[in-house]
């Protein structure tokens, strides 16, 4: 437990309250109790707010009137709800040392503060940060490198001669480092020959990869993940891709091969990018965008149509298969009275 006057001071803010009052957990505002945590940025949730129970609220100024319980004011709520919820619920550490079960190949550097779980196989001349933890049934190949304080919490694969950053985490089943899409077609119908993929994956500090996602390694050159960049669950990044910094991309996106992406992305849920373009920075491609070629300038983008009713949908599919035919006669039309 924490008290509201030790974490005011660990995010910096204002307390309206008993400083002297622990919390232990966090919940939401219709649920949690006198010793949990809640927060509101949102003013649909204003109602919930003025019937919590919770032993502190996260908000801004604006809320204070509303709220009848203690208050820590802050300028932005939902960052440092994140502060906050961070102190409080500290993630597990695994204890240091290699479990016994563990295979270790020749020539590798493993500090002692390392954690190295069981049924782990680390290659030859791997080389682990300080502080790192290798979770349960971690693969990792040749001559990798891991950096200080990075986390693979379970199952994770590392190909050979991967490279990753301090403070990164990676989420279980997650593989760095496969081979990438590559073949040569035979010619007629005789099928494909492999490209051997001779690049590998560098990835930057603070980088988080969530589960299932498979970056891959370059087919040349490498395939790059910037600094503080975000990659949610079941993300697929093809051979060669760039990623810039502190780009964010949400679960079930696919990035084909030898694309640039520029820093300060956002990738929503379901974006599909062709390869062989250019993203600049501060881009945000929403829900389900397919892009197909390079985007030069910032902004919001999108593609496809949102969801309705599948009777009006169908209409509209015949309508768009309509629409050439209808641009002729607009465009005959416009002619013949041109013409008058």
């Amino acid at each position: 437990m924490i008290s509201l006057k030790e974490l005011a001071s660990q995010i910096n803010a204002e307390l309206k309250g008993d400083p002297n009052h622990k919390v232990a957990s966090c919940g939401t505002l219709d649920a949690a109790q006198g010793d949990q945590l809640s927060f509101i940025y949102n003013a649909k949730y204003t109602s919930d707010l003025e019937k919590t129970n919770a032993g502190v609220v996260i908000l801004s100024e604006s809320f204070l009137d509303s709220c009848p319980v203690n208050a820590l004011i802050v300028d932005n709520p939902y960052l440092s709800y994140a502060k906050a919820a961070a102190i409080i619920h500290k993630p597990a550490t695994l204890k240091s040392g290699i479990h016994p079960s563990a295979a270790i190949g020749e020539n590798c550097d493993i500090p002692d503060d390392c954690s190295v779980a069981s049924h782990v196989s680390i290659g030859d001349n791997v080389t682990l940060g300080k502080g790192s933890q290798i979770g349960p049934g971690c693969v990792i190949g040749n001559n990798v490198v891991v950096g200080n304080n990075t986390t693979l919490i379970a199952n994770v694969f590392l190909g050979d001669e991967t490279q990753l950053g301090d403070d990164v985490i990676i989420h279980p089943g997650a593989v760095i480092g496969s081979d990438g899409f590559g073949y040569a077609p035979y010619g007629g119908q005789k099928g494909w020959c492999k490209i051997p993929q001779l690049g590998h994956v560098v990835v930057g500090n603070d980088v988080e990869i969530g589960s299932n996602t498979s970056v891959d390694c370059g087919a040349l050159e490498n395939t790059i993940i910037g600094n503080g960049v975000k990659i949610d669950n079941q993300v697929m990044i093809a051979h060669n891709v760039e990623i810039g910094e502190h780009t964010a991309i949400a679960g079930c996106a696919g990035i084909a091969g030898s694309t640039k992406i520029g820093k300060h992305c956002t990738l929503a849920g379901g974006v599909g990018l062709a390869g062989h373009i250019t993203v600049a920075d501060g881009v945000y491609l929403t829900g389900m965008t397919m892009v197909t070629h390079s985007i030069k300038e910032a902004g919001a983008y999108s593609s496809g149509t949102p969801f309705q009713k599948n009777s009006d949908w169908l209409k509209s599919a015949v309508r768009f298969k309509q629409l050439d035919k209808l641009t002729k006669k607009i465009n005959q039309l416009l002619k013949a009275q041109k013409g008058k």
